[in-house]
């Protein structure tokens, strides 16, 4: 039997909020109907949480129980032929890649990050850097196993409770338990990939190299310089690439080669320093611009060699902001946007602007549509910080857009809904077992 234990460090990846959870930790597959009995008897609204790498609210839950799913972290089956593994929801993107990638398969979609869980994945609907190819995850999801506050266990597919399944994919954990995930891989040729850096200077030639980029590659991304301002506005490094044909069939080391020991200063992520590593940041990117073949842990990764990175962002934590626009209006959306954040002297390391296909999500709260996407850290500064995010929600309102609950810590209620019309249709299918930090918020009408 599992019990839930108090736990009072617990946080999102953001680590703006730390609330005492109850924690349950099973094991087994075979506990999680008496997991899910026992937090029912005990009156707690419950939530599954993998690996806690969502920077918001939508993985706390504090009135009621966690159900960590790290310990479930077992293959079931695989088909080669079908490329077909049915795996638990525990089993993170990092295991899958060390037994996989050798034998010639890899995921067909992937985040920035290998720390992620498949029922994290299929939670968040999460996309990567080829969405123009192969979409969201949730594409390549066959099947899952859903266990419902009720003890009914059901086997989800798009023919097999296909409203049900629509909702669990990018349904945040809200709609039941997801037990097992049967996802289909793709096929690649070795573990290295070719790809080339191309600094570009503003946001007309960002989209330029996009649109010809897609073509061709199937991995596309951009670095910028988040608080560059004038002729300079929305500079950066483009990167595109694809799987090589030829090269080591083995994957590259992925291990974390370092470890923030403590919480950095906030005084550290100053104006000045992030306006000093950007413009070194960029000269470098124009020096090693050009071809190149790497691992694939360094262009899908790179951030995962720092382990507890999110420590550079102080003990207050960090809000990461992810938006959408949609293709009409998304120069001069980005560009609006990137000039408030220029303006207000915010901003971070890490800024990233992609496009996104016109492939259609298969979750009904799916965040990925047809546009441009731009994500960036803001360190939490208080109500500054607060102020300008409430600016950008109003340029991404006007322009039809929506932002990403997997990274949202603040999101009000009237932006949800208006970014995600289905989301009443939804709210149908969320299990009355099942509750989170950001649902409570988000939902209220």
């Amino acid at each position: 039997m599992t019990h839930f234990v108090p736990h009072d460090d617990f946080r999102s990846w953001g680590n703006v909020l730390q609330v005492p959870h109850a924690v349950a930790r099973p094991s087994w597959r075979d506990q999680l109907a008496n997991t899910i009995s026992t937090g029912r008897q005990q009156g707690l609204p419950l939530l599954a949480t993998g690996l806690r790498r969502s920077y918001g609210d939508s993985i706390l839950n504090p009135a009621g129980g966690m159900i960590d799913m790290a310990g479930l972290d077992r293959i079931i089956h695989f088909d080669p032929d079908r490329r077909l593994l049915r795996a638990e929801a525990g089993l993170p993107l990092d295991v899958l890649l060390k037994l996989f990638v050798r034998q010639g398969f890899f995921p067909p979609v992937t985040p920035g990050t290998c720390y992620v869980t498949l029922g994290g994945a299929v939670a968040n609907d999460v996309h990567g850097k080829n969405h123009h190819v192969n979409g969201t995850f949730g594409r390549w999801v066959r099947r899952l196993g859903l266990l419902r506050s009720s003890g009914e266990e059901l086997e989800l597919s798009p023919t097999e409770h296909p409203d049900l399944f629509a909702a669990t994919i990018g349904g945040l954990g809200l709609t039941g338990l997801i037990t097992w995930v049967e996802i289909e891989l793709i096929p690649i040729k070795s573990a290295m990939m070719d790809v080339e850096n191309i600094p570009f200077e503003g946001l007309d030639a960002f989209f330029d190299l996009a649109k010809k980029s897609e073509e061709n590659f199937d991995y596309t991304v951009s670095w910028i310089d988040c608080l560059a301002a004038g002729a300079s506005l929305g500079r950066g490094i483009f990167s595109r690439g694809n799987h090589s044909a030829s090269g080591s069939p083995l994957p590259d080391r992925g291990n974390t080669r370092f470890n923030m020991p403590i919480n950095v200063p906030q005084i550290a992520m100053n104006r000045h320093a992030i306006n000093a590593f950007n413009a070194l940041y960029f000269w470098n990117g124009k020096r090693k611009s050009g071809g190149a073949r790497v691992g694939l842990h360094p262009f899908f990764y790179p951030l995962d060699t720092i382990g507890r990175w999110n420590r550079l962002y102080g003990k207050k934590g960090m809000y990461q902001y992810q938006s959408v626009v949609p293709p009409a209006v998304q120069h001069d959306a980005t560009k609006e946007m990137l000039a408030a954040i220029s303006a207000s002297g915010q901003g971070s390391f890490l800024a990233v602007l992609k496009t996104f296909g016109a492939s259609v999500s298969p979750g009904l709260l799916s965040f990925p549509m047809e546009g441009t996407t731009l994500a960036l850290d803001f360190p939490n500064r208080g109500d500054d910080t607060l102020r300008l995010m409430a600016r950008l929600d109003a340029i991404v309102l006007a322009a039809g857009g929506r932002l990403y609950p997997a990274k949202d810590g603040r999101m009000p209620a009237q932006m949800f809904q208006a970014g995600y019309p289905a989301w009443q249709a939804f709210s149908k299918h969320v299990d009355s077992g099942f509750s989170s930090l950001f649902w409570q918020r988000v939902s209220q009408m």
